[in-house]
């Protein structure tokens, strides 16, 4: 048998073992990088498994390139809009933010381990940043939802602050083995590592979506390889150039994922399970690097770094910031909780190992020993303190949208597999009366093993499986319609403009959308246009407290097409004098 034979049936069975220890994940409220990096553990030298694995240089690599993949798949499922929400808080937060933990925990490190003041403040900025994956695998295992904008800003900082943390570590390890100047050569590594790193990111991932709508390759599976392959070329290029190659990779995720391209829903899937694959392979080979017996000469220390990080360098770097950006006492008690410690400052440690700096090991034991007290405890009570500051609510109406196959070339519709569940609100109803915006069409209706032509007249029914064709931009409202809740809110809704046939009437647009017109539910938006409208033609407005019909299409004398649109107090007011005669 050859040496390449067991290692692959050891990596799948190490590779198994970590993805059944999800299940537990969920049961016991614990991040899953906790049970993966058990599961090394135990295979490793110091325990059950007894494989012997030291080689900090392929840790190095192997945890650069799951981190690299990690980290653009985490750019892909950014959306710009949550970026622009909390752009001003989470971007402090992920660099200033970064810095003042690194420096207090630091100066803590330094003190307790009776280390030099820059390897102590080394190891502040080695577990500078924390991990947005653990946290929200907690919150949706445990089922806890919170406000939109609280929820952005902790995305948005933990899938951010990587960069920060990476330059602080390599930065430091620069002046104290090659004698880097900390003033202004750290200033000028900083902007080189900054600048470069987004320029190429932002370029990569620009270009990446060009050459995927243009390109006709021979077998659709190709397509995801090309970005995850374009996602690398970020981070590789940005890297040899001088620049942050893991800024690069998460911004050109950002892009690429923000643009429309052919087999999109099939590629965020494979870069999912690249993802997820980095992650258990990276956290087990990390859990073989330990011995665990090392955790219990430094268990001490460790503690009363990570209650210094928790309780002081965190908060202090939170507060201000989030203070001054009107978040409540509340909202920032949770946010400088979830301070969740993961991947990247575990593979940060290696680096002192690599640069050969005395110490490392010291960093090494601590900085594991902090991730997973930290991922433990805090993870573990991350859904009580959701709950305990009140902080929680009412889950959204989750869309049944289960499979989208994206077009191919430049045809701007998806077909979409929406599942009608037990409290669909469209369930028990005629598609006739579901109000769905123009344009768009139920190609197919299957019902157990039978295929249901979709007619007007068709009732819908639980569990039916709709395939329909839509324009991307009306997707919000589709989700609405065919949404698990039984009452329609009209909060929900995107703030642009419902486009539906004239023949909608009034009890199904409240029904489908909760908007209320207050008139006759049987009056169809033809019949109010034609009699409360003088001049009827394209363009006409009519407002209905603060819900504006516009005529948008018209066949002769029968009004085809309405536009619907909730708007606020002053713009109805401006609305009103537009539409009124002079």
């Amino acid at each position: 048998m050859f040496v390449i034979d067991q290692l692959i049936l050891l990596a799948a069975v190490l590779i198994l073992l970590g993805i059944m220890s999800s299940k537990l994940s969920a049961r016991l409220g614990l991040p899953m990088l906790v049970f993966f990096l058990l599961v090394g553990m135990l295979a490793g030298e110091g325990g059950i498994g007894g494989i012997a694995f030291d080689n900090a240089s392929s840790a190095h690599a192997l945890g650069t390139l799951a981190l690299a993949l990690i980290l653009f798949d985490g750019g892909l499922q950014t959306p710009v809009a949550s970026i622009r929400r909390v752009w001003k808080p989470a971007s402090v937060l992920a660099t200033v933010g970064v810095m003042v933990t690194a420096a207090v925990t630091g100066l803590a490190a330094a003190w307790i381990l009776n280390l030099p003041l820059l390897e102590g403040l080394l190891l502040g900025a080695i577990v500078g940043s924390t991990d947005a994956a653990a946290v929200f695998s907690l919150l949706r295992n445990a089922g806890v939802h919170i406000n939109e904008r609280l929820k952005a800003t902790l995305e948005i900082e933990s899938a951010s602050n990587d960069p920060m943390a990476i330059f602080l570590t390599v930065g430091l390890l620069e002046i104290l083995v090659n004698g880097l100047q900390p003033g202004t050569g750290l200033l000028m590594l900083l902007i080189k590592q900054m600048g470069i790193g987004g320029l190429v990111g932002l370029g990569v991932g620009w270009l990446a979506v060009q050459l995927i709508n243009r390109i006709q390759l021979v077998a659709t599976g190709l397509y995801p390889v090309m970005v995850a392959s374009c996602g690398l070329l970020a981070f590789g290029a940005a890297a040899n150039l001088g620049g942050s190659g893991f800024l690069a990779v998460f911004l050109a995720g950002v892009v690429i994922g923000n643009s429309r391209f052919v087999f999109q829903r099939s590629t965020f899937l494979f870069n999912d399970g690249l993802a997820w694959l980095s992650q258990i392979t990276m956290f087990v080979m990390l859990g073989l690097l330990i011995k665990p017996e090392s955790l219990f000469d430094v268990w001490l220390e460790g503690l009363m770094i990570a209650l210094v990080l928790i309780f002081i360098a965190r908060p202090l770097a939170v507060i201000p910031v989030l203070k001054l950006s009107g978040f409540n006492t509340r909202e920032i008690t949770l946010v400088s909780w979830v301070g969740l410690r993961g991947s990247v400052p575990i593979i940060l440690a290696i680096f002192p190992l690599m640069y050969n700096l005395p110490g490392a090991d010291l960093i090494f034991n601590v900085v594991f020993f902090v991730v997973l007290l930290s991922a433990t405890v805090q993870g573990s009570t991350l859904p009580y303190m959701a709950r305990k500051l009140r902080l929680t609510e009412i889950p959204p109406a989750a869309p049944a949208a289960t499979l989208e196959i994206t077009a191919l070339g430049d045809v701007d519709a998806d077909i979409v597999e929406y599942t009608l569940g037990d409290r669909a609100r469209a369930a028990g109803r005629r598609l006739s009366q579901t109000a769905l915006p123009d344009g768009t069409v139920v190609a197919m209706i299957t019902r157990d093993k039978e295929v249901i032509p979709p007619r007007g007249s068709t009732v819908l029914k639980n569990g039916d499986h709709l395939f329909v064709v839509l324009r991307p931009d009306v997707r919000a409202f589709v989700d609405c319609v065919f949404s698990e809740a039984e009452a329609a809110f009209r909060t929900e809704l995107p703030d642009t403009e419902l486009r539906l046939k004239g023949i909608t009437r009034v009890a199904d647009l409240a029904h489908s959308y909760g908007i209320e017109l207050g008139l006759e539910g049987y009056l169809s938006l033809d019949d109010i246009l034609q009699q409360r409208l003088e001049v009827k033609e394209p363009g006409a407005v009519l407002v209905l407290g603060d819900v504006t019909l516009t005529i948008r299409d018209m066949v002769g004398s029968r009004i085809s097409t309405v536009g619907v649109k909730i708007v606020a107090p002053a713009e109805t007011e401006a609305v009103t004098a537009a539409a009124e005669p002079a």
